[in-house]
């Protein structure tokens, strides 16, 4: 049974998570997990985490609801391949300790997040042919570790998602996976009077936490918003790794977040070169444009891209 002070830490840790996942569409499990496993189990965790997920993602869709007709048909493969991840992950939950699937994913995460922190992407050009089997991986995860923020944020990055279509993407599909894990939890027992009390914990700081980082994010940029959702995912899965390692026994657990640091480092100094290309002034005569991925890419936006090519269209015929 945690302590008194166990569940003031984790209501500080998850008013954190759930500002950060207000403000992103996602975040909330990926912080809550690695620090709240340092104050007790996953199989008392996840649960509670869970119930509480089912209705952070809710009203992420919500407030993003004006773009799920947009990615609807984009990510219905994904939401049908997460149904037997799901199943899948549950069983595995029950049975099987799940650290070696973390510390698997997040290795192959790492190196990929950091690269399109560097602003490179590689848009898959037909979607519906990996939508299925990533979905499956998605569900498999979430059910087992409460995770799946950051290999969603990659594929969405990578695919040119707006600001408001990204987070309205990671809603419809988390609010299918929280909810069939709720269930499947419940299915096989996993739920207790324990993880009532930590849910009476958690929700005031998703009350506050989550209005809070919507509050924030109105006011970055739809790039900056991109920007920071790798650098934040780079973070994460940087300390989760460190964190997994440490708790195999991998490395000893002083020297593994060196790992942790190079990521942050690496991060940092990625960051740096994107806000001072940003803070450049335009050359005399440029004509204004929105974030690059949103006006050049057409898969992002067609109707973005028509508008800024009528736009210079204009400004080219008045010179």
């Amino acid at each position: 049974m945690m302590s008194d002070l166990d569940l003031v830490a984790l209501a500080l840790i998850t008013l954190v998570a759930a500002t950060v996942n207000g403000a992103l569409g996602h975040g909330f499990s990926s912080i809550t997990v690695p620090l709240g496993l340092l104050l007790t189990t996953g199989r008392v965790l996840n649960p509670a985490l869970v119930v509480v997920e089912v209705v952070i993602n809710a009203y992420v869709l919500f407030t993003s609801r004006r773009s799920v007709p947009a990615v609807a048909r984009r990510v219905l493969p994904i939401v049908v391949g997460v149904v037997p991840g799901v199943l899948c992950g549950a069983y595995v939950l029950a049975s099987v300790d799940p650290a070696w699937l973390k510390a698997l994913v997040y290795a192959l995460l790492l190196p990929f997040i950091l690269v399109q922190a560097s602003g490179r992407r590689w848009p898959l050009r037909r979607e519906s042919r990996v939508g299925v089997p990533f979905g499956t991986g998605v569900g498999m995860l979430y059910a087992t570790t409460t995770i799946s923020g950051p290999p969603l944020a990659l594929l969405f990055n990578n695919q040119g998602f707006v600001k408001q279509e990204f987070r309205a993407a990671l809603g419809l599909i988390r609010v299918v996976e929280s909810l069939l894990t709720a269930i499947a939890y419940w299915t096989l027992g996993l739920f207790g009077a324990q993880h009532g009390t930590l849910v009476l914990v958690i929700t005031p700081s998703v009350l506050v936490g989550i209005p809070l980082g919507i509050w924030v994010i109105g006011r970055v940029g739809a790039e900056t918003f991109r920007r920071l959702c790798m650098s934040f995912d780079a973070w994460i899965v940087g300390f989760g790794l460190s964190r997994v390692l440490a708790e195999l026994g991998v490395l000893p657990t002083p020297e593994v977040y060196t790992l942790w640091a190079v990521v942050i480092l690496v991060d940092l100094l990625m960051l740096r070169s994107f806000f001072g290309h940003s803070a450049r002034p335009a050359p005399a005569g440029a004509v204004p444009a929105g974030p690059a991925i949103d006006v050049l890419d057409p898969d992002a936006d067609p109707r973005r891209a028509t508008s800024a090519k009528g736009v210079a269209e204009v400004v080219e015929s008045t010179r």
